[in-house]
């Protein structure tokens, strides 16, 4: 299993491998974590509750039934067309990407079932480009959407864009906030239900878009959200920001979420949501937040 938001360790003298592959840092509290309790707990740290990235795979196993995933649109790859290149090349980075991940862009999405109930699920893999959005994210996210729309599912998505939209591909990527946009409203129309799961972070155009348009919106804790980092936003205005800018528990208290939940309660309590909201129930929940 792949861990990430939790470093080796990395002391002024030589330390046996060994030892680096039973412990990692936690990259919030800073203190020594076994990897074997980092496994057992999904990656959240024990001494702070630092919920740290897994890979969407991982992801999978943790909200959906055993067996049930059938991932769709597998063949859907990314494209360089503007020849971009920054410090490496876009191709470059890209091609990197998928060999790190064994994905071909960083979202994945199909159906399967939570709870014993039937949904389509799509989820934003972090390793890959820090989870952009680029074109086939988008297109991935549009087509889940309808197929949600047409076998009458809920959506269920799970948000770890820390990327944004991916500039490398221009206003190819840009348009893709407007794109699944509209597809979520044709979803919102057909009464279907949507539930966003955001993650640290999640960021920039993905937030900016689809991964805010929720009927319901759950944050694990600590989560960074919002559009512009708060680097950004406090060089911009030229104050200070209040403790805990742009986290889940400063946002729940606006009111942008509507709930936060540790990693390990995630599957129950989406699956309380998806019964509580089934049928005509449903309905009522997608038109009045809607309306």
């Amino acid at each position: 299993m792949v861990w990430s938001g939790f470093k080796k360790i990395g002391l002024y003298k030589p330390v046996r491998e060994e030892v680096q592959d039973m412990f990692a840092k936690c990259e919030d509290c800073k203190q020594w974590v076994s990897r074997e309790t980092l496994e057992k707990a999904y990656n959240v740290c024990p001494r702070c509750g630092h919920h740290a990235t897994i890979p969407a795979g991982t992801r999978i196993e943790l909200l959906l039934d055993a067996g049930t995933f059938e991932e769709l649109f597998r063949n859907l790859e990314p494209m360089d067309p503007l020849s971009f290149r920054a410090k490496r090349g876009y191709a470059e980075r890209l091609q990197e990407a998928q060999e790190k991940t064994g994905m071909k862009d960083a979202c994945i999405a199909g159906v399967g079932k939570l709870g014993g109930r039937e949904v389509a699920f799509g989820i934003t893999d972090p390793e890959f480009l820090m989870g952009s959005m680029g074109s086939v994210v988008g297109e991935k996210i549009c087509r889940i959407t309808e197929t949600a729309v047409e076998r009458n599912f809920p959506l269920i998505f799970v948000s770890g864009s820390g990327g944004g939209a991916r500039m490398d591909e221009g206003m190819l990527s840009l348009m893709q906030m407007a794109k699944t946009s509209a597809a979520l409203s044709r979803l919102h129309s057909s009464g279907n239900l949507f539930v966003s799961v955001l993650t640290n972070p999640s960021m920039g155009g993905a937030m900016a878009s689809f991964a805010a348009l929720g009927d319901f919106v759950i944050a694990e804790p600590k989560a960074l959200i919002g559009f512009a980092g708060p680097n950004v936003i406090k060089q911009t205005i030229r104050a200070e920001l209040p403790n805990g800018f742009q986290r889940s528990e400063f946002l729940l208290e606006k009111g942008f979420i509507d709930m936060i939940v540790e990693r390990k309660d995630l599957k129950r309590t989406i699956s309380r949501l998806l019964c509580y909201c089934d049928g005509k129930a449903r309905n009522s929940v997608a038109r009045n937040r809607y309306s």
